[in-house]
């Protein structure tokens, strides 16, 4: 996985993803409806973005201390405005975590955690890293995340679904629940367009061509029979330590 291109792409295009990123905006919301607390100590938001999920859980959570991350700098900006408590890093959560001795009653993340490299090895850790009845709470996607997009061009990330996070989490207690939200768009055009601008993009650095254009539209209705669609498949995780 390229962190640096993810980091570029999901940088360029900060300032289009909250008018874009629906779905995205709708799992924070629910993914925050999970926790049966409402008080912490310790708070860490992993992928924190433009600030979807930190919003919801200043609304719905008290806490001493709130720490975001993210990849790319530039969500500073974002997660400030909503207040002054925050204290944001900008780092690889991954290299955070394997180093980090400090302890959480919250770690949240939300549609994050697909671009993680080792997710097994990850994940260990961050149970490592709750306090005694600490909660982990986090939202991904699932196998069937932009299945129209891999179907044309052959492409997608290492999606995992509900049964491979059971095995994963086969000797932890947790709870597991997967959506199916399908977007409907005018044009194949609009598809890539709302792909660009909620940096999901960033799985590809290629540069499309004419050529590259005009086959994805043409096999994108060969799928599509009426407007073209694309299939979000959220998956919810909660774990209490």
């Amino acid at each position: 996985m390229n962190k640096e291109l993810i980091q570029k792409r999901f940088a360029k295009n900060l300032s289009t993803y909250n008018e874009n990123a629906k779905i995205q905006k709708r799992m924070a919301e629910k993914l925050v409806s999970l926790s049966d607390r409402t008080s912490f100590d310790n708070i860490l938001e992993i992928g924190c973005g433009t600030g979807f999920l930190t919003e919801q859980a200043l609304k719905n959570f008290t806490f001493n201390t709130y720490t975001a991350n993210d990849i790319v700098g530039g969500c500073e900006d974002y997660i400030l405005t909503l207040s002054d408590k925050i204290k944001f890093i900008q780092a690889d959560i991954e290299e955070v975590i394997k180093n980090s001795g400090k302890k959480y009653d919250l770690i949240i993340s939300n549609a994050a955690f697909q671009w993680i490299e080792n997710l097994e090895i990850f994940l260990e850790n961050l149970i490592s890293k709750l306090n005694k009845g600490g909660l982990l709470l986090f939202s991904t996607f699932g196998r069937e995340n932009l299945h129209e997009i891999f179907q044309i061009t052959g492409k997608t990330l290492n999606y995992k679904s509900c049964e491979e996070y059971d095995s994963i989490l086969k000797n932890i207690p947790h709870f597991i629940e997967e959506e199916i939200q399908v977007l409907a768009f005018k044009s194949p055009k609009d598809v890539l367009k709302h792909l660009k601008y909620t940096g999901v993009n960033a799985i590809d650095s290629a540069a499309w061509t004419k050529a590259d254009m005009i086959n994805f539209e043409s096999r994108y209705k060969t799928i599509c029979s009426a407007s073209p669609t694309l299939t979000y498949n959220p998956i919810y995780i909660k774990i209490a330590h």
